[in-house]
């Protein structure tokens, strides 16, 4: 009797948790890059390492839509500078908190 009520409750748990974590998911309002001002002058990469093509500097001040929050250490984000837009990746340090 005591494993069946420990089982059950255990299954409760873990259903209620994976509930959560897709309600979560669903009640995103806005998948709409967002606007940032980058606290630093960083640089803007075409990939996601520190080997990667630099496609352009941002000095501190611009701003910057973050588009995805990607990976631990870096955004996707999109930069229009001179007129011209381009798409990269840069630092989260590049952003105050």
């Amino acid at each position: 009797m005591k494993r069946t009520v420990l089982y059950l409750s255990c299954l409760a748990a873990l259903a209620s948790c994976s509930a959560t974590k897709d309600e979560s998911r669903s009640n995103r309002t806005s998948t709409a890059p967002v606007p940032h001002n980058s606290v630093v002058e960083c640089i803007l990469y075409d990939g996601m390492t520190k080997t990667s093509q630099q496609l352009s500097t941002i000095s501190s001040g611009s701003e910057v839509q973050v588009m995805d929050t990607v990976d631990a250490h870096f955004l996707k984000v999109r930069v229009t500078a001179n007129g011209k837009t381009q798409n990269g990746y840069m630092y989260r340090t590049c952003f105050g908190k």
